[in-house]
């Protein structure tokens, strides 16, 4: 018999984020709990197999085996460099954490 473990699993779209709490064996691969967690279906217009992965903001090979309490995160390609968004704002007189209609 394996143990299950707890752990997490986060994507955000565009539109909407979602986040899983399961229970994997123990012993699976990244690859392996995003195949088992449905993700895919949920988000048919994303290319899933395409995105970074990463366990509590650390990036990681879709072959790590996962722990209890891992959260496996994946990210979108970003729309824009960060740096290049804040080089915007401040061109036209506003921050981070400045509403845009202010």
């Amino acid at each position: 018999m394996t143990d299950l473990i707890e752990i997490e699993l986060v994507l955000a779209s565009a539109e909407r984020q979602r986040l899983l709490s399961i229970q994997v064996s123990e012993g699976l691969t990244v690859a392996e709990v995003i195949s088992q967690s449905g993700v895919e279906q949920e988000f048919p217009d994303e290319h899933i197999d395409d995105l970074a992965v990463g366990i509590w903001g650390k990036l990681v090979g879709r072959n790590h085996i996962v722990r209890d309490g891992d959260r496996i995160e994946l990210y979108r390609p970003l729309q824009i460099d960060p740096r290049e968004a804040r080089r915007q704002l401040a061109r036209a007189g506003r921050s981070m954490g400045t509403p845009a209609d202010s």
